[in-house]
């Protein structure tokens, strides 16, 4: 799902002290433009797979009803004891459940491997650095603790999208490579 560029805007206002509290050293910021809530990810998709995953999600789309999302809190996977990624909530409505889970099922019925983990939607704002020692980990622990973030909006879910991903220096660029549409309720 893409992100209204309202709640990207709002995102960036009531994190800015934990950006300045944080920096650069200890984690690497996703620029707003790409904070995205991922349904599934992949991986390396075969250009032959590509129509059958586009049609996939168009019929998977068309039996989804839209729905409303809305974005609070911080916090951190796999724990605030051990930070490794900091993200923003998102309160789940029962279609984003049931969104995630028709598309993990066709997604397992096209060979690609289910999803071990629960289901946690959230908006990855930054991951924290691979050599973060201890102290750094708990100055990341003190700023989240630091930082309270009540509602940051609500948007509609009304299409899913499928991305290319590629990995660059300068980061993560995202190409959309198809969109289908939910169904209007």
């Amino acid at each position: 799902m893409e992100i209204p560029s309202h709640i990207q805007q709002t995102i960036q206002q009531k994190t800015e002290l934990l950006r300045r509290t944080l920096g650069t050293t200890l984690v690497r910021w996703v620029p707003l433009q790409n904070v995205h809530l991922t349904l599934k990810f992949l991986g390396d998709v075969s250009p032959a797979n590509l129509d059958i995953l586009t049609q996939m999600l168009r019929t998977e789309a068309d039996s989804c009803s839209s729905f409303d999302i809305n974005f609070s809190g911080l916090g951190s996977f796999p724990s605030l004891r051990r930070p490794r990624i900091l993200f923003v909530g998102i309160q789940a409505p029962a279609g984003l459940e049931a969104l995630y889970h028709t598309i993990e099922a066709a997604c397992a019925r096209l060979g690609y491997a289910s999803e071990e983990r629960a289901f946690s939607p959230h908006l990855t704002i930054a991951h924290v650095k691979q050599a973060a020692s201890r102290v750094a980990q708990q100055k990341i622990r003190q700023a989240l603790a630091g930082v309270k973030i009540d509602s940051l909006g609500t948007a509609r879910v009304d299409s899913v999208h499928l991305y290319k991903s590629e990995l660059k220096p300068t980061g993560a660029v995202y190409t959309p490579i198809f969109s289908a549409r939910l169904k209007k309720i």
